[in-house]
């Protein structure tokens, strides 16, 4: 074999370990084939963690059923660690029991709020008094409105437009005054703290701060006074900030808007009430504001967002679709970006030593050699040496004959990208955010459902005189602690977010039986394809080395990149046909199964006629599907 400097990687060896990062573990009993017999396998649901011996009487019972073990010791000649049983979480499957599942993996913090939390929560009824009022300005008489997505009950955020008598513009940017309740260092603040964030599943929010204030107090509800903390611009036509103004204020929404009706207010010939006006006001700054963003190299990028219709009765996914976005969402998400910039601005020039920021820092090179190899297979340059030339590059990677490949482009390049983080400003000198092409920037808008945004705006409300300080808000070293736990959390929260959406895809083909859709090649490895379904917004990979099966001729090329299978040969993007099914064989761990159907290869696609036949035989019921 020729050993290429490719194939050469790192390797090193164990010679100690300093702490054990055992937890509690998810998982399902193998039982004992010995009759009567005490001792039993576990296997956990993370593939990465080995089987657990455990005792216990009562494995008949704990069959097919998801439980928790412990781990308590592993003797240095055993093969497996010993642990012990702790709970039953339930039939294996079950929605109840996966959702458990799947935020206790994910280290999501899910109880319900302690009673020495809900201690701190003001006392109902609640009113706004005169000591509320201190150090607040009354906009009450402002006709400011929310856009949010259908259903929301955490409104964060509000906005107003307005023309002033000197002919420039006064926009307002209203963000739930959160730290108004969460006093620094009480039970309700250090939970919040800890959770971090609000985590949305298919079917469920688990809260970081209790509903009384998250879907009530806090929440800028439409013809309610409520306690916010508004940034106001004034600015000219062309969307330049000529004053910025940070308030602890009273607002009074007028309206709370899906993106759909703010949309048809717009569009509407005949509507022409202040809600509406001040609505196209804020669209028509909002179009200039993103042209100059995109000007400045922010990135537009992509990923298959997908939204379950759920039964009404029985709570199964009986629909997909993939999410739709409208000017109004643009519209709102760059007052938010705007507002979040001028904050960091101001709190960095107040205390540049200990600001809580966002960055993105830009990827090395390497990361971009699949997106550049993938573009070029179809003749299409993608420059990578800045922000501004990516932008740009994938704006003009279009091909009249496949519409869909600028998407996919977006797609890839999603992939390509680091993870944005919370740090501390004392503690790091580059504040580069690479997406949003800006110098500086936080997070203002959304403290009902992330805890960065609460320190924020503590530390926003000393540099405008609003609130007092306290020491940990000022040391670099609590902040950079509290920063490290953000980004676990956040991270976390994407991951049980995507393990939601893949459990509900799960139960959506379990009730649809055996599927053939379209679907584009992502990339292609040594023995498989990964290709996306645009219907679905599902990824998936298709192998084609199987046990007990002939393989076939595989001729695999990193440079193109291709895979040649027998005589027919894969490239990125191209468009194939798969059959999707759910494969049940591992009860705890199903997955979505994706063969070939077209182009058809003789011994490894598979005919199209089994398209309709039904996986769980013919008395299935057939589900209707959602509009």
């Amino acid at each position: 074999i020729v050993v290429s400097e490719k194939m050469l990687k790192p390797t090193g060896r164990l010679v100690g370990i300093i702490k054990r990062n055992w937890r509690p573990y998810c998982g399902m009993l193998s039982k004992s084939d010995i009759k009567e017999s005490r001792r039993h396998l576990f296997t956990p649901a993370d593939k990465r963690i080995p089987r657990i011996r455990i005792e216990t009487r009562q494995a008949s019972t704990l069959e097919g059923r998801r439980i928790i073990v412990a781990i308590d010791g592993w003797p240095r000649n055993s093969r497996y660690p010993n642990g012990h049983f702790v709970r039953n979480l339930g039939d294996v499957g079950e929605k109840e029991t996966e959702t458990e599942v799947l935020l206790l993996e994910h280290d999501v913090p899910h109880q319900p709020f302690s009673q020495a939390v809900l201690s701190f929560l003001p006392k109902m009824p609640w009113s706004i008094t005169e000591k509320d009022m201190k150090n607040r300005e009354d906009l009450r008489h402002l006709c400011i409105c929310s856009v949010d997505p259908p259903g929301c009950t955490d409104i964060d955020d509000a906005l107003h437009c307005r023309e002033l008598e000197n002919g420039n513009l006064e926009v307002g940017v209203h963000i739930a005054d959160v730290s108004h309740f969460i006093r620094p260092g009480n039970a309700l603040d250090q939970e919040s703290a800890r959770r971090g964030t609000t985590v949305y599943l298919c079917e469920k929010r688990i809260d970081m701060v209790p509903e009384l204030l998250s879907s009530n107090l806090c929440s800028l509800k439409c013809d309610v006074d409520r306690l916010a903390f508004s940034c106001i611009w004034e600015m000219n036509h062309n969307a330049e900030i000529l004053k910025t103004k940070f308030t602890k204020s009273v607002i009074n929404s007028k309206a709370s808007l899906t993106y759909a009706e703010a949309q048809l207010r717009i569009d509407s010939a005949n509507m022409n009430d202040d809600i509406t006006t001040s609505l196209r006001g804020l669209n028509k700054l909002a179009k200039i504001l993103k042209k100059r963003r995109i000007e400045k190299g922010a990135l537009t990028l992509s990923s298959p967002e997908v939204r379950f219709h759920m039964d009404s009765e029985t709570h199964d996914p009986i629909d997909l679709q993939t999410k739709e976005l409208r000017e109004t969402n643009s519209m709102v998400e760059e007052f938010m970006l705007l507002a979040n910039i001028s904050v960091a601005k101001k709190i960095h020039e107040e205390f540049s030593e200990h600001a809580l920021l966002r960055k993105h820092p830009a990827p090395p090179p390497s990361n971009y050699e699949i997106l550049v190899k993938a573009a070029r297979s179809r003749n299409l340059e993608i420059k990578t040496d800045t922000a501004k030339s990516l932008a740009e590059s994938l704006d003009r990677a279009e091909s009249p004959t496949f519409p869909y490949l600028n998407t996919l482009l977006r797609i890839l390049a999603t992939r390509c990208m680091m993870q944005a983080v919370y740090f501390c400003s004392g503690m790091d000198n580059d504040f580069h955010h690479y997406g949003l092409a800006s110098p500086i920037y936080t997070h203002f808008t959304s403290p009902i459902r992330r805890y960065a945004d609460v320190i924020v705006h503590r530390l926003l409300a000393v540099a405008v005189g609003a609130d007092c300080t306290y020491p940990e808000l000022t040391d670099k070293h609590k902040l950079a602690d509290i920063c490290k736990n953000l980004n676990f959390r956040h991270k976390m929260a994407q991951y049980a977010q995507r393990a939601s959406v893949a459990f509900h895809t799960q139960l959506f083909f379990k009730s649809k039986g055996i599927v053939s859709e379209e679907a584009y090649i992502l990339f292609v490895r040594k023995n498989a394809i990964v290709v996306l379904i645009p219907k679905y917004g599902l990824e998936g990979t298709v192998f084609f080395e199987e046990k007990d099966k002939p393989n076939p001729r595989l001729i695999y090329d990193d440079e193109i990149p291709s895979l040649k299978i027998e005589d027919t040969v894969f490239h990125v993007f191209d468009k194939v046909k798969v059959k999707i099914m759910l494969d049940s064989s591992n009860l705890q761990h199903q997955k979505i199964r994706m063969s070939l159907v077209e182009p058809q290869i003789p011994g490894i696609s598979i005919p199209t006629d089994t398209s309709n036949t039904d996986l769980n035989g013919p008395e299935k019921k057939k589900i209707k599907l959602g509009k």
